[in-house]
């Protein structure tokens, strides 16, 4: 097993992260683990806050590390929450409180139009001047109330057109396959076999 930490103490991000990758080979170990606490993510971009995390983890424990960035972005809101999307409703982090604020947000919108955008950076090392950088996209629409129990964040708001179902109603062996971050991982995996 190739052992790696995870940059994230989301146990949702955790666990799917984790059921993508150990069939593959890696060890997922999340950082609350080793004591590492929450980066800081002063950044503008998805990728230069997933950066950070990484660096911040592998620095901390010596080990490889995987840090993701991501978030939902709605078109009548130019791309808010964003990524602010864990703290859209502030501290502390509230999966129903963020949900609630993102239908009022839109309560008199009729452009619904969203995605949930994810960049994942692997770093061997913590001063890697290389990083293995992937992102993953899943359009969809909010819907005006939620459906489902299963998921986290805005999966109970998020509709798969295509499916027709929100993240919150899809089965997880589904939704990681079709998810922004399982994109993302596809991707990731496949630059990882060319090292």
């Amino acid at each position: 097993m190739k052992r790696l930490v995870v940059a994230s103490s989301n146990k949702g991000k955790i666990r799917e992260i984790s059921q993508i990758l150990s069939p593959l080979g890696f060890e997922v170990i999340p950082q609350a683990e080793y004591e590492v606490p929450d980066a800081e993510e002063p950044h503008f971009t998805f990728l230069e806050n997933a950066l950070e995390k990484a660096r911040h983890a592998s620095r901390l424990t010596d080990m490889p590390a995987l840090a993701d960035d991501s978030g939902i972005c709605v078109s009548a809101l130019n791309g808010e929450p964003g990524i602010h999307s864990a703290r859209y409703a502030g501290e502390p982090r509230s999966d129903s409180r963020n949900n609630l604020k993102l239908l009022d947000e839109l309560k008199d919108c009729e452009d619904r139009r969203a995605h949930y955008y994810c960049v994942i950076v692997y770093l061997r090392h913590a001063m890697d001047p290389e990083p293995i950088v992937a992102e993953g996209k899943w359009e969809g629409e909010i819907l005006r109330a939620p459906r489902g129990e299963g998921g986290f964040g805005y999966d109970p708001l998020f509709l798969d057109p295509a499916l027709g179902k929100t993240g919150g109603e899809l089965d997880r062996g589904i939704k990681n396959r079709v998810s922004h971050r399982a994109r993302a991982l596809a991707v990731l995996l496949d630059k990882l076999k060319c090292l």
